[in-house]
């Protein structure tokens, strides 16, 4: 995930149209969605207003994902947010969200700076494709939420991302076979 100093300003014109201010065009929420999986920060603003929307958008994209038989979140997670909202002042909710990501981010960190330190298994064949599908796993389980993956570390582009690809795909097989048993 690259570090940026400032987040990517997407800005909402009164038609409703999302426009990048870096690449000078026209974005949908998939895009946004894409940056963020890529590691980048966004902020979303009304152009006309001034009105920080990021966090409307954010839901937004989590729950078109949701309602497209994407289930990251457990419907029991869903009803502890709607009653953390009931709590005043919203209860500790939020802080325990944070610092459970932090600390997701900061372990995956831990996991891949192990996969990667001088290992005598990196010498045995097919060592370095194991840790490809392997780094391409964490990844995807995660939604990209690492703190330092980039594609070179994903090794070839074309294999990385035909496995990353394969294993969305088995996930969303088994996300569909445990919906079923529901």
């Amino acid at each position: 995930m690259s570090k940026q100093e400032k987040p990517l300003l997407i800005k909402r014109y009164a038609s409703r149209r999302l426009y990048n201010t870096e690449t000078s065009d026209y974005v949908t929420l998939e895009d946004i969605a894409a940056f963020i999986r890529e590691g980048r920060e966004v902020q979303i603003i009304d152009l006309k207003t001034g009105d920080d929307l990021t966090r409307q958008y954010l839901l937004q994209i989590i729950a078109e994902h949701e309602s497209r038989g994407e289930n990251v979140l457990p419907v029991n997670v869903l009803n502890d947010l709607v009653r953390s909202y009931m709590l005043p002042g919203g209860g500790v909710m939020p802080q325990f969200l944070q610092s459970s990501f932090d600390m997701l981010r900061e372990n995956q960190s831990k996991i891949m700076e192990n996969m990667n330190a001088i290992n005598p298994m990196s010498q045995v064949p097919g060592f370095d494709a194991l840790q490809a599908q392997q780094q391409a796993f964490l990844k995807a389980m995660t939604g990209g939420l690492s703190g330092g993956w980039s594609d070179a570390e994903d090794g070839p582009k074309s294999e990385s991302k035909e496995d990353l690809d394969d294993i969305k795909k088995q996930l969303a097989e088994l996300q569909q076979k445990l919906s079923k048993l529901n």
